[in-house]
């Protein structure tokens, strides 16, 4: 039961490192006054689903569900 419980605090490391990342590449989701006049949404706004944007955000959830799931796991006495 050791070698599988660091087996996954190495891989509950690997997550934290790659959610940090993830986030920090991220562009932030403020329109400032802009968005006082109406709808400011362009043509990548609308399909940032098919961007390196959109896959960002997706992985970051996937990778906070592994994180959430990884903490209760390691929380409990095997």
């Amino acid at each position: 039961m050791a070698v599988l419980r660091t087996i996954l605090t190495v891989i509950f490391g690997l997550i934290c490192l790659a959610i940090t990342v993830l986030i920090l590449m991220q562009e932030g989701k403020q329109n400032g006054l802009g968005s006082l006049g109406g709808s400011t949404e362009s043509y990548w706004a609308k399909n940032r689903g098919r961007s390196a944007e959109g896959f960002a955000l997706k992985g970051t959830r996937v990778l906070a569900f592994a994180f959430i799931i990884l903490a209760i796991v390691l929380n409990i006495n095997f």
